[in-house]
């Protein structure tokens, strides 16, 4: 029987950014109609490889070869390679906020009727490209009153409308909760009995298990390994080894948990949403975290979990009804962001690029940009205390960089969302509320991060995280609190919960174990 036939080979690819070898001698070989996965750690090269790939990086800034549908390719840009049916979605939104859905779905492609832009078209193109993607939305809304998870959906669908042969999508479900990554994996699985092929770049293994027939693993810029898992299970233990260059015996580490008093209590929590008064996004939320303690909010997309957050860190979120914040039992004030940090309370957002960073910042400044008060004399900076500080963060959560010095945009997403955690780190909060603080990153880089959030909750700080994968959740709280339309509806000890007592949790609003 005939070999399927190779869509894309890309041959001994190397790519530099100044001393740094981001790409050495990178193979990849995707056959027509599979669904491709590439593996590896943050800064392992690949998105660079896929932005060599697409044209971002064009023909002559890299060495190798390009082989897409038995032709040798040669693109100068992102437009050669639209055209020629390769079509990718980066991790990072590139959307335009202040836009419409619609507009942006067709920015730049827009149909035309006699010379004129047909809106109602684009209108009713949209509609069908939302309804395959499974995103419920006017297309006439801003994008800007959309979620990250949403928006996400918005991009993919804005790829499928330029009819790809090659469908590349990088971190597709990184924004979503198990729900709408399902819903993904489907539409990728409905696409390939539909004969597209697509090439995915995901940290979630089970993800890979379930839509790839094969696997392509990088580290430090080298292909390591090609896998077909067509024919067989695969291997989670080989492929981490080979992302990591170590084996990891637990996706979690193992804890002993040292639970103090309450710390933190949030007690009638509401909050009208910013843009629909009649409409309340946290309704009279109660929950509490205690010294030492790890909780988590879980929810699908939607429910509030976000949303409860920054509007207790600040009231940075939609128009404050009711409700107070108590730590240590005293009633604390937090209507405005400087008192919530000097309250003690910090929040990692889940949006690094758009409330985490400041993008024209180099790590060290981003590193200490919440409280450069800790290291400042009469209102001047120490910059040795500054670079120290700096130094201290990049060591501890392992950012992959040669300085500190460095611009944080030269970094890759998953080492951008560990700077977003080393500047409220080094705020040394009391309670720390992480949004979706693994979100693109990849498996060893994760173990990283739940270990250093052990050790905040070994030394008596109150943890919060919001993740919409439940078996983190499961594998690093000692209570998950669910919520759902805005209302907090349930509370359960993670060593005797289940995901499908947490999902009746957050898909009712009957309150139970609270």
């Amino acid at each position: 029987m005939a070999e399927p036939p190779a869509i894309l080979e890309m041959r001994k690819i190397s790519k530099t950014f100044g001393p740094v070898r981001a790409l050495q001698q990178v193979d990849l070989l995707v056959e027509a109609g599979q669904v491709h996965a590439i593996c590896g750690e943050n800064g392992a090269g690949k998105s660079t490889l896929m932005r060599v790939l697409s044209g971002v990086y064009p023909h002559g800034s890299y060495e190798g070869e390009i082989l897409f549908q038995g032709e040798v390719q040669s693109f100068s840009g992102v437009t050669d390679s639209e055209r020629a049916g390769l079509v990718i979605i980066h991790q990072e939104l590139a959307l335009i906020p202040e836009l419409s859905i619609t507009e942006n779905v067709f920015l730049g492609t827009q149909p035309h009727k006699h010379g004129v832009i047909d809106w109602s078209r684009a209108h009713q193109r949209t509609e069908e490209l939302l309804a395959r993607v499974g995103l419920q939305e006017d297309p006439d809304t801003a994008v800007k009153h959309l979620g990250v998870g949403k928006q996400q959906l918005v991009e993919i669908a804005r790829a499928l409308s330029k009819s790809p042969r090659l469908l590349i999508l990088d971190e597709p479900t990184a924004a979503l909760n198990d729900a709408e990554s399902q819903n993904m994996i489907d539409l990728i699985r409905s696409l390939q009995r539909r004969g597209m092929t697509s090439i995915i770049i995901s940290h979630k293994l089970e993800e890979i298990a379930q839509v790839a027939d094969a696997i392509t693993v990088l580290r430090d810029g080298r292909s390591i390994e090609a896998i077909d898992i067509s024919q067989q299970p695969m291997d989670d233990e080989r492929i981490i080894r080979a992302m990591v260059g170590r084996s990891l015996r637990s996706r979690f580490p193992p804890r002993t948990a040292d639970i103090g008093d309450v710390l933190l209590e949030v007690r009638d929590w509401t909050v009208r949403h910013p843009l629909a008064p009649e409409r309340l996004v946290c309704k009279q939320s109660c929950f509490n975290v205690h010294r030492g303690e790890v909780i988590g909010l879980a929810g699908l997309m939607g429910a509030g979990r976000t949303e409860l957050a920054m509007s207790i860190f600040g009231r940075s979120y939609g128009t404050f009804i009711s409700g107070h914040v108590e730590l240590d039992g005293q009633l604390v004030d937090v209507s405005s962001v400087p008192k919530a940090i000097a309250a003690g309370l910090a929040y990692v957002s889940e949006d690094r690029k758009g409330l985490g960073l400041n993008l024209l910042d180099d790590i060290k400044r981003s590193v200490v940009s919440a409280k450069p008060s800790k290291i400042a004399t009469r209102g001047v900076i120490d910059q040795g205390a500054e670079h120290a500080a700096a130094e201290d963060h990049r060591s501890r959560l392992r950012i992959k960089t040669d300085s500190v010095d460095s611009a944080v945009t030269s970094l890759s997403g998953g080492n951008q969302q560990k700077v977003v955690l080393a500047k409220w780190m080094f705020t040394d909060p009391n309670v720390l509320i992480l949004d979706e603080p693994t979100r693109g990153i990849d498996v060893g880089a994760k173990y990283d991060i739940y270990v250093i959030i052990q050790a905040l909750a070994a030394q008596g700080k109150a943890i919060v995280v919001i993740s919409s994968e439940l078996p983190e959740l499961l594998g690093i709280t000692d209570r998950i609190y669910t919520i759902f339309e805005g209302r907090v509806t349930g509370v359960m000890d993670t060593a005797t919960a289940s995901p499908e007592a947490l999902m009746r949790a957050m898909t009712s609003t009957r309150s139970e174990a609270l």
